[in-house]
């Protein structure tokens, strides 16, 4: 499921989240500059239930706000893949990441590494594992 909201710059930390069954995303982030901008975020459970995806973009493929921070949570899930963008797919283009050293992955969140992130983000996704059972 797909959910359309705005980011919103003027440097107060803002979050949007959406759930899916046992799971939820959560992006938390502050903005500069410029004026709202239209995003998305999209979850997804697989057939199975084991996966969960998050991803959380601007469909027109770059940011023109400076970010000063971000961040992207999952719930209910452990982190197996995640990365983020400096610039997103649009047409011929293709996903930009950031550097190695702008963010961090722990095994709930993708983040801003303090002092590191050089302030651009399009585009966030996130694979994680629902923790097994055991018998």
């Amino acid at each position: 499921s797909t959910a359309e909201f705005d980011v919103r710059p003027g440097g107060e930390v803002h979050s949007f989240s959406r759930s899916l069954g046992d799971y939820s995303c959560t992006f938390t982030y502050s903005a500069q500059g410029g004026t709202n901008e239209q995003w998305q975020m999209n979850v997804g459970v697989s057939e199975d239930n084991g996966l969960f995806s998050c991803s959380i973009w601007r469909p027109q493929g770059k940011s023109y706000l400076f970010f000063t921070q971000f961040k992207a949570e999952v719930k209910g899930a452990k982190i197996e893949h995640a990365m983020a963008y400096s610039q997103a797919a649009v047409g011929a283009r293709s996903d930009i990441p950031l550097k190695q050293e702008e963010f961090e992955i722990t095994e709930t969140a993708v983040a801003h590494r303090e002092g590191k992130f050089r302030f651009e983000l399009s585009k966030l996704m996130i694979v994680a594992k629902a923790p097994r059972d055991e018998l």
